[in-house]
């Protein structure tokens, strides 16, 4: 039976799937990434990939990869939370060490590129996702190709600023839409408003806490989808997708998404008048998966 060798690279996990190509699992799994080294890398997946031969007849590996992916190349570029795999050519590594045809891609491009193959964008030409999480990420997609940018730069949505210039000596890249907007500033700015320890809450604690009427996790959770909303503005009249997609942990509860599209409700007036509305993401954990997939195909059609 022929499938595909699909491989999410994780900081903490390698999350794997065979795959047919309706992006049907037929085998998954996860293990820890190695900590070793490169060779201690290629060595795992090689060993997988000698293990799933044998009931199925392999076409390719399918890779989502952390940092700034060169496509053509295959080259990782910028930095992730594992070091090695930044360098030499992963595609060309993959190749020479299991003879198999290889592609990799940027994971929020993969999660990107799902929603609009089988998620939540199918019936879309152009979309934009925005993933909310300890920054905010994201993707450009036009007819299912990604927009990188002549510097790999297109969807970093988070560097946009947001502030205002040099107030009180204090640059206006300490007011990016990451590092006011994102789910870690909702919920330092929590933790700042209850004079709590920084790291002493999460996400999730935050969302407990105004269920149960905390005032300081109220606040700051208005004040979260105001910030969000401003920005999710700027980029539709900048962009002017069909759709916008929200991503990330957080896009999965019901109130995130109805917070962000009451606060674009009230971003109107006589001039802008556009109807702007966001959606989440349809896929989570497999998302990566499911566009690493995507990208291959399209890559060796």
């Amino acid at each position: 039976m022929k499938a595909y060798m699909v491989i999410d690279i994780g900081g903490t996990y390698i999350k794997y799937a065979v795959m047919d190509r309706e992006a049907n699992k037929k085998k998954s799994g996860k293990f820890p990434t190695p900590k070793e080294g490169l060779e201690t890398f290629l060595q795992l997946i090689g060993d997988m990939v000698e293990k799933y031969k044998k009931s199925y007849e392999l076409e390719g590996i399918a890779i989502s990869s952390p940092g700034a992916v060169d496509v053509k190349t295959g080259m990782i570029g910028g930095a992730s939370a594992i070091p090695y795999i930044h360098g030499g050519s992963m595609t060309n590594l993959l190749k020479e060490r299991t003879g198999l045809k290889a592609s990799i891609e940027n994971d929020a491009n993969c999660a990107a590129l799902a929603e609009g193959w089988l998620g939540a964008a199918k019936d879309a030409d152009y979309y934009i996702c925005i993933v909310i999480g300890t920054g905010i990420g994201g993707s450009i997609v036009i007819n299912h190709s990604i927009l990188r940018g002549a510097s790999l730069h297109g969807g970093e949505f988070g560097y946009m600023i947001m502030g205002e210039s040099y107030q009180n000596g204090i640059s206006p890249l300490q007011s990016t839409w990451s590092l006011t907007a994102s789910t870690n500033a909702l919920v330092r700015e929590v933790e700042r408003k209850k004079s709590l320890t920084q790291g002493l809450l999460n996400g999730e604690e935050v969302f407990r806490l105004a269920e149960m009427g905390d005032p300081a996790a109220l606040e700051a959770l208005e004040r979260f989808y105001k910030k969000i909303a401003i920005g999710i503005y700027n980029l539709k009249y900048a962009l002017d997708p069909e759709k916008i997609l929200i991503g990330g942990g957080i896009s999965k509860r019901r109130e995130v998404i109805e917070g962000i599209n009451r606060e674009l409700r009230l971003l109107k007036d006589d001039i802008s008048s556009l109807h702007i509305e966001v959606e989440a993401c349809e896929f989570d954990n497999d998302a990566n998966l499911i566009g690493a997939l995507f990208h291959f195909l399209r890559a060796h059609a």
